[in-house]
């Protein structure tokens, strides 16, 4: 990916996220960066998203970013299968006076959970799981998406010719569903890890 420092640098987090972020240290979690959450909360507020899932709720950093484009009456449903990520978001999202009504943290494997969720009911998913799993993640997003929705994928880098490995293998074989599928627009954001996201068509 292309060196990002400058457009990284340029946004700035509240104390709920920089709180959140030095938890995520702590706990050895994954997050995203803060360019790739500025991201998601513009696109959470193109879609007037009321309903979004994140899969990978890590320690609650995407959540927070993905909630703060969300519709006030929204509700982020998140996924993950370690508990302790789990408490230290909601920790987070109470830091952050986010309403308990507006989060639905769900504890558990996203290939178990994903399957449940309701067709067509969600304006945004934002898949930042197990990359390994990302393939069979897109076929639930699709599912999943309202007409016009959008899903993103993170740590599409490794579509990157240079890099090879399961890890990598994954990755293409997301963005391959997604090029192969006529109902999406799908875009390639070098932010972060690498970004690929989707719109659906209306």
């Amino acid at each position: 990916m292309t060196d990002n420092s400058y457009v990284e640098s340029a946004i700035v987090e509240d104390d709920a996220l920089v709180a959140a972020r030095l938890r995520a240290e702590e706990l050895g979690a994954p997050t995203i960066s803060p360019a790739v959450g500025a991201l998601l909360a513009l696109l959470a507020r193109a879609t007037g998203a009321k309903s979004v899932v994140d899969v990978g709720t890590g320690v609650g950093v995407a959540g927070l970013w993905l909630l703060a484009g969300m519709a006030d009456d929204g509700v982020l449903t998140t996924i993950d299968p370690e508990s302790e990520y789990q408490q230290a978001a909601r920790e987070a999202f109470a830091a952050a006076e986010i309403p308990i009504g507006r989060t639905r943290l769900i504890n558990g494997s996203p290939v178990e959970v994903l399957p449940r969720l309701a067709d067509a009911s969600y304006e945004l998913v934002f898949l930042d799981g197990e990359v390994l799993d990302h393939p069979r993640f897109i076929g639930e997003a699709v599912r999943i998406l309202r007409p016009g929705g959008v899903v993103v994928c993170h740590h599409a880098e490794a579509m990157d010719p240079a890099q090879s490995g399961p890890v990598a293998d994954a990755v293409r074989a997301t963005a391959l569903a997604v090029a192969d599928d006529d109902r999406f627009l799908p875009v390639l954001i070098p932010l972060g890890a690498g970004l690929l996201a989707a719109a659906k068509a209306r």
